[in-house]
């Protein structure tokens, strides 16, 4: 047994997650890592049991959980090149309000994109001394970038993200089918890297009506549900063929589940993630020229929402994440109201815990549940075995949660570079009180996050 003298931090409560389940606890922490853990508050075990010259002692309030720092896998940084979008210092801070203690920055819309080892070294130098969570990368996958793959994973990029439709920015392309499974090949033999696909089919969505419009149904019909399904199947056949581990990112339509599920029993190496605009919004709710809430792919309708849900629920969609995307109002609003016009993406980095949590508890999803989607499983699947639980030898990235209080959103008082959000007004359930990052409180003004490299693939992770 672990040693308890000389601990940085104690932290005890009624309700600690530990395994799945909520347990009287106490957490020590020494050096940035998880120590101890020790089940409390029997006749077997003293409630004290951790009591040493700790430099901190917490004790929980009555309406308060210790959980894991949630791991956000898709978010847009920008920086450098689109600063002014979002930043480094901005995206984390924001991330840290929401309980997330690591992100993995998307290699787009940053200038450079994250496309060669000088482009992922000038986004490191850019994200030095400025970030309040720990920050990974991904690479990216565009037409004539086969021979940077290698270097990237070398480099330690966690995997790579490509578009089979236009990305909305002229440096970062799409690839064509037949290009992904070229560099699904080249990754599937360098260290068993994931590839992530943006999975809409160009040609069907070229081929859709696209009018200046600010009705949310003339949009909705310009990303059709055929054509994600029709993207989703090629990255289905591509990974099978050349056993690739593959992501399909920010899943939309309900209407491919049947499909990723069958892939997955065939046993295509195959994960599934969705975002909390597609868990919480419905298309019907959206107002006329309202492009705050434009995304690509689309949020569609309610009973499609409904079976994303069961799709988390059965296990075929495997983790949540923001895919935050912010942009300037001069951006996200460009056309007064035409969405056609407007940027698409949504800003959530801060809200997405309160989000998902407020949405699956009326639906009686425990919150145990919505830490695994949130924070273990996009943990395991970029390789990340430190992060994501409570144990003892894990990373001391820990939040305290209240989960009744009940707030109401303020765009202006987010932590992201703009106040923009279609959730401004929106009434939440669940306060992230404080977020501890390797065992520190984080504040607004000292950033202590580190920048992470992808540690070599084991068993658990391939």
């Amino acid at each position: 047994m672990t040693d308890a003298s000389g601990l940085d931090l104690v932290i005890r409560g009624d309700r600690v997650l530990l395994e799945g389940a909520f347990v009287a606890a106490e957490v020590g922490v020494r050096g940035g890592v998880i120590v101890r853990v020790v089940h409390s508050g029997t006749d077997a075990v003293p409630a004290s049991v951790l009591e040493s010259p700790a430099a901190r002692t917490i004790a929980l309030a009555r309406d308060e959980v210790l959980i894991p720092g949630l791991v956000d896998a898709h978010v847009h940084v920008n920086e450098p090149g689109r600063t002014e979008w979002e930043g480094f210092a901005t995206a984390t801070r924001a991330a840290a309000a929401g309980g997330v203690t690591t992100i993995v920055d998307m290699p787009l819309n940053s200038i450079p994109p994250t496309t060669t080892v000088s482009a992922l070294d000038v986004k490191r130098r850019a994200a030095e001394r400025q970030v309040f969570v720990d920050v990974g990368f991904w690479g990216g996958v565009v037409p004539g970038n086969l021979a940077d793959l290698e270097p990237l994973v070398e480099a330690g990029v966690f995997g790579f993200k490509c578009f089979l439709a236009p990305s909305g920015v002229d440096e970062f392309p799409p690839v064509t089918a037949d290009e992904m499974e070229q560099a699904m090949a080249v990754l599937a033999g360098a260290r068993d890297s994931l590839l992530a696909v943006h999975a809409e089919d160009a040609a069907l969505i070229a081929g859709a009506p696209h009018p200046h419009s600010a009705d949310y149904a003339d949009f909705l019909a310009s990303r059709p549900r055929e054509a994600e399904g029709a993207a989703i199947s090629a990255v289905i056949v591509r990974a099978a063929h050349t056993g690739v581990r593959a992501h399909v990112l920010h899943l939309s339509s309900a209407d491919a589940l049947d499909r990723l599920a069958a892939a997955k029993r065939h046993g295509v190496r195959l994960t599934v993630e969705t975002c909390p605009h597609y868990l919480t919004l419905c298309a019907e709710d959206v107002p006329a020229g309202a492009t705050d809430y434009k995304c690509c792919p689309p949020i569609r309708g309610a009973a499609n929402r409904d079976a994303l849900w069961q799709g988390l629920e059965v296990g075929v969609i495997d983790l949540i994440v923001s895919d935050h995307s912010p942009a300037p109002a001069e951006l996200k609003h460009a056309g007064g109201g035409d969405f056609a016009e407007a940027w698409g993406g949504i800003a959530s980095l801060q809200l997405g815990l309160p989000l998902v949590w407020t949405e699956a508890r009326r639906r009686g999803i425990r919150l145990e549940q919505v830490v695994e989607w949130m924070s273990a499983a996009p943990a395991r699947r970029v390789g990340l075995t430190s992060k994501g639980r409570i144990a003892e030898g894990a990373a001391a990235d820990l939040v305290v949660f209240a989960p009744d209080e009940a707030f109401t959103v303020d765009a202006a008082a987010l932590e992201h570079r703009h106040p923009i959000t279609p959730y401004d007004g929106r009434e939440l359930v669940g306060v992230v009180r404080a977020t501890y990052l390797a065992g520190v409180a984080v504040d607004r003004t000292t950033p202590r996050g580190r920048l992470l490299r992808r540690p070599a693939p084991t068993e658990e992770t391939a």
